[in-house]
């Protein structure tokens, strides 16, 4: 009897349609991602949003640009703008919606992730 090998692949989500999408980015972060992404040489893929763990409050958020998909990533499309998010990522950002905010203080990305329990003073870890 032959057995054939699986092999995973990403999983590809169009958002925000789609309620099985782990995060929402807001037309004002799309935008921004775009921005920075068209000032990279070569123009990257698309974004990597994830999870690692680290910060005064054990986990702190992480984005990067990115050229492919992993294998087990969920690609989240957002109009032309791919997200990719890897599965232990997916499981800390269910429901987490990105936005970009300017302020006279500050500038840049903001999670609104219901699924932290606690923050850190500085604002830029979490926990769950």
């Amino acid at each position: 009897m032959a057995t054939t090998a699986v092999t995973p692949t990403a999983e590809v989500v169009n958002a925000p349609a789609t309620p099985s999408a782990p995060i929402v980015l807001t037309p004002a972060a799309i935008a921004k991602v775009k921005e920075i992404m068209a000032t990279q040489d070569p123009v990257p893929a698309g974004l990597r949003v994830g999870v690692a763990g680290g910060g005064c409050s054990g986990f702190q958020y992480s984005m990067s640009f990115e050229n492919a998909a992993g294998m087990m990533d969920k690609v989240v499309h957002f109009d032309d703008l791919k997200v990719f998010v890897d599965a232990t990522s997916a499981m800390y950002l269910n429901g987490c919606t990105v936005d970009y905010v300017e302020t006279l203080e500050a500038a840049g990305f903001k999670f609104e992730n219901p699924q932290v329990k606690s923050t850190c003073g500085c604002g830029s870890s979490f926990s769950v």
